[in-house]
């Protein structure tokens, strides 16, 4: 074998009982400690942020040198994206009256309601939170939670009717039932 790659006997003897070479063990050492760090940064840390934590635990290693081993092993961090709020101002679709006309007191119960739409990030996405109060005593009258923010007609529909019906038990609210289907039939 060391006559068809033209190396000495010593030569292969020396390389096969001598081992990993220093610079092999220095790297493997420095591949399991950036691979710890990126994990416990859940991969969010680049080869800036873990060079700079493992100088801080006394290993002397480079921001080149973490960035070629994190290449090496396909590792990239994540970038946070700035959160955007998913709102569009600019359309062409109706826009309701303002009734309240920024009366937020209202002098009796049931006399003004009003909703929101609430964003609510989670490791499994985004969730739709639609909530409807009184105004007068500011209590929750319904909620309705959505995975999609597609379906807020029916979010705010099953949030109307519970809070129709929470209205109509607690406080007396006069509503007939057969105006309220009317309503819901004619909105949705």
């Amino acid at each position: 074998m060391c006559k068809v790659f033209k190396v000495s006997r010593s030569s292969f003897y020396r390389w096969y009982t001598a081992g990993p070479s220093k610079r092999r063990l220095e790297l493997s050492l420095f591949t399991d400690l950036i691979k710890t760090e990126f994990d416990q940064s859940k991969k969010r840390y680049g080869s800036t942020r873990i060079a700079e934590k493992l100088k801080r635990k006394g290993y002397c290693i480079s921001r080149f040198r973490v960035a070629k081993i994190m290449r090496a092993n396909n590792w990239v961090s994540k970038h946070k994206r700035k959160f955007k709020a998913p709102t569009d101002s600019n359309h062409s679709y109706p826009v309701c009256r303002n009734l309240l006309n920024r009366n937020f007191n209202p002098s009796r119960l049931n006399e003004a309601w009003v909703s929101d739409i609430t964003y609510i990030q989670t490791n499994q996405g985004w969730l739709y939170l639609t909530t409807i109060i009184d105004l007068f005593d500011r209590q929750v009258i319904g909620w309705s939670l959505s995975t999609s923010k597609f379906t807020y007609r029916s979010n705010y529909y099953s949030s109307l009717e519970n809070g129709y019906k929470q209205a109509y038990y607690k406080h007396g609210f006069n509503i007939s039932l057969r105006s309220w289907d009317t309503i819901r039939l004619k909105n949705i």
